[in-house]
């Protein structure tokens, strides 16, 4: 089977919807992605079903509970995930993706220039400098599928939610460890947790997925300098 087909199938057993344009995207975006893949570390994962199923398929579960015509911001995107899948099923929301390192944002802005999207943004700097800054209170989404303890993602992507905004955090099954510790430090941030979402993608791969609403503004001396983040994380006794 094609690349196209194979999507297709395991798109809708997960019964996620997928038109053929969309399917088509993610084709090229893969061709991308594995070119690159061979020049600079972006992913190990390359089998073709095991792209679709934990890199695209992954991205694209909450998509459903992101509002019509959101701003959007993804923190660490590396190879683009999840933004850029959420992107092309997506096409409404106007997307940012913060990578501060450089070979990884050329990348990013080369598939978005080859892909066509539009209203979609690359930022090449931190994300606790971009939220002291010119993108704090902006966006009524922010994600992250980073491997950083909640708690930090917390301190990165309270700020840049305006009051009332989404962050969704993509989570594999030790997530479990971090949320007491991810609670304290949303409510020292002015957020709460709304939702966790455990799940077997594919039916194959246990996932997390939880859900964090701004509730409060953030206090403004969040977020710290990334060595006293990382020095001191929010919530930990």
């Amino acid at each position: 089977m094609s690349f196209i087909n194979d999507l297709i199938e395991i798109f809708e057993k997960n019964k996620i919807p997928v038109s053929e344009r969309d399917a088509d995207f993610f084709s090229k975006y893969y061709e991308l992605l594995s070119e690159t893949n061979s020049k600079i570390n972006l992913t190990s994962v390359t089998d073709p079903k095991d792209v679709i199923v934990k890199h695209f398929l992954d991205s694209v579960i909450p998509s459903p509970i992101i509002p019509i015509n959101s701003l959007l911001a993804d923190i660490g995107s590396g190879a683009g995930l999840p933004g850029i899948p959420l992107k092309i099923v997506r096409d409404d929301i106007s997307l940012t993706m913060i990578e501060s390192t450089g070979k990884k944002a050329r990348f990013l802005e080369n598939t978005v220039t080859n892909l066509g999207l539009e209203r979609t943004y690359i930022f090449s700097q931190r994300a606790e400098v971009l939220a002291r800054g010119t993108l704090r209170n902006r966006f009524d989404v922010v994600t992250a599928r980073a491997v950083a303890p909640l708690n930090i993602l917390l301190e990165y992507a309270m700020p840049l939610l305006w009051k009332g905004g989404l962050f969704i955090a993509y989570k594999g099954p030790g997530a479990h460890e971090e949320i007491e510790a991810a609670k304290r430090a949303a409510d020292i941030l002015g957020g709460e947790l709304q939702e966790k979402w455990e799940f077997n993608l594919n039916g194959e791969y246990k996932r997390i997925i939880l859900i964090f609403k701004k509730t409060e503004d953030t206090p403004d001396e969040f977020p710290r300098e990334n060595k006293n983040l990382l020095r001191k994380p929010l919530g930990e006794i």
